[in-house]
């Protein structure tokens, strides 16, 4: 099947998001408005947890890093949320880890 390369993305996006996983603990993409990302953000706030953060909806590369996402991820949902590179998945995810102690863990 697909090798997910359906939609070319430039290298320096590519780039530009791998640094940003790299140089960051906790990286998040998200969108302003959607619900799902702020819960995200409400858990590493609560935390005290500083995060790394592009809102792609106010990016001008947003749709070509949120293509790059989908590739990297398997999923171009958001947010996507990053720990230590790893990505933990979305807003659900970021929340059920919070609640089951298990994103204290990943953070210490």
């Amino acid at each position: 099947m697909g090798s997910g390369e359906s939609t070319m993305v430039a290298p320096e996006v590519k780039q530009a998001v791998d640094k940003l996983i790299k140089s960051n603990k906790v990286m998040m993409f998200s969108k302003s408005s959607c619900p799902y990302c702020r819960m995200a953000k409400q858990v590493f706030n609560e935390i005290g947890e500083n995060f790394g953060l592009v809102e792609l909806d106010q990016h001008e590369d947003g749709s070509s890093m949120q293509d790059y996402l989908g590739q990297l991820t398997g999923a171009r949902t958001v947010p996507r949320v990053f720990i230590r590179g790893q990505c933990i998945g979305g807003g659900s995810e970021t929340q059920s880890l919070y609640r089951s102690g298990q994103l204290k863990t990943m953070l210490a």
